[in-house]
């Protein structure tokens, strides 16, 4: 993009440097949603190597998930870029929107996340993403604690239930979701739980992570609600409005003393 070309009729000129910036959502969201484009790429392969029907429904339960996450993706791209038109038709705002679709033909589409999300690293900088993320660590450690908790339900579940079916517990996919889905809470209803070794190991895993996790989240809200308001930026001192403040001062004291002067005057 040439700088300094306009956009579209009646849009103001746009640079690649302030177009780049504002696409540019957040390092820490960024990255987050380029690792779910990778997972469900990732996703895509499996469902052509697995050849489990339990496996694969958890495969399509997470790949739903994920086709969710990305349309709110495009919807808050969408409603929040400067041009709509441009988003949509010149930066692969239409491949998002497919890319979020539940079906399978479309998905290969999320590529387009991953070379957007590099372009948009590559011009913001190393330096620039690093410090950005150091400046925002709660909001990162939010999108990493997001991360971590839709990797450990998805292959928590598929590993659970590799191990444990055929032992009369664990048997379905709807077995296995929900067992990582309430041991990863720390809740453990009880009605299904591991029997095997493994299985065992890995319940353990999961719980431990679970705890870690939602540790982590009750901090941030905690943190979130609780730290108080950050005082408000000192004003830089003005001169010119230093000195009229000054004058309206020694004029309220002149029209006083007038006024004092007066009043003593009639006695």
């Amino acid at each position: 993009m040439i700088a300094g070309q306009a956009t579209d009729k009646g849009e103001t000129p746009m640079t690649e440097e302030t177009t780049s910036t504002s696409e540019l959502k957040g390092t820490g969201y960024e990255l987050f949603i380029a690792a779910l484009s990778v997972l469900s790429i990732v996703n895509i392969v499996l469902l052509y190597a697995l050849r489990d029907d339990d496996l694969r429904t958890v495969l399509f339960v997470m790949n739903g998930v994920l086709s969710a996450i990305f349309l709110v993706d495009f919807l808050y791209r969408l409603l929040t870029a400067p041009s709509k038109s441009r988003y949509f038709f010149r930066e692969f705002g239409w491949a998002d929107l497919l890319a979020s679709l539940p079906f399978e033909q479309a998905k290969v589409l999320r590529v387009f996340r991953l070379f957007r999300v590099a372009r948009l690293m590559r011009t913001y900088g190393a330096k620039n993403i690093a410090r950005s993320l150091v400046k925002d660590r709660a909001g990162s450690a939010l999108f990493m604690l997001l991360l971590m908790g839709l990797l450990v339900i998805e292959f928590g579940s598929l590993v659970m239930l590799r191990f444990e079916q055929g032992t009369g517990n664990i048997e379905n996919a709807s077995d296995a979701i929900w067992y990582t889905i309430v041991t990863i809470s720390t809740v453990g209803y009880g009605d299904h739980f591991p029997v095997t070794t493994s299985g065992r190991v890995l319940g353990s895993i999961i719980l431990v992570l679970g705890v870690g996790i939602f540790g982590a989240f009750t901090g941030y809200l905690a943190n979130l609600f609780l730290s108080p308001k950050k005082p408000a930026p000192a004003v830089a001192d003005d001169p010119g409005r230093r000195l009229a403040e000054l004058k309206e001062l020694v004029a309220r004291q002149q029209a006083a003393v007038d006024e004092l002067e007066g009043f003593i005057g009639r006695f």
